[in-house]
């Protein structure tokens, strides 16, 4: 029981280590990427070279897949609290959203297409 606590703690306190030192980074850049990110980029970045084994973060972080649900809730209130700015920009949000899916597809599509004509010759 004890060793399985001592990874929670391990595994909880690498994630909250990456997320303090994104935040830091950030801060510390002046950027406006959230430094969340830079935090979740660095873990990655110390998995993906051997420097953290996944079995030092698999604990918490599967802990924190199963109540995810939960960390949508702040988002849901926010935009409850300002629905009738959404609604009063919906427009330029729809279109948006339907025209850079339209722009990606459609990029895609020729590259796609200009990719695999040279593959095949």
């Amino acid at each position: 029981m004890g060793n399985k606590i001592l990874k929670y703690i391990v595994s909880m306190g690498l994630i909250f280590l990456c997320l303090f030192a994104g935040t830091a980074l950030q801060s510390l850049l002046g950027v406006s990427v959230p430094g969340s990110v830079f935090g979740m980029l660095m873990l990655f970045g110390l998995m993906a070279s051997g420097l953290v084994p996944v079995d030092w973060v698999q604990p918490s972080a599967s802990l924190f897949i199963r109540f995810m649900i939960l960390l949508f809730v702040p988002i849901s209130v926010g935009l409850m609290e300002h629905f009738d700015m959404l609604i009063a920009n919906a427009l330029p949000i729809l279109a948006s959203a339907v025209g850079g899916t339209i722009i990606v597809m459609v990029s895609l599509g020729l590259f796609l297409d200009r990719f695999l004509k040279k593959g095949n010759k």
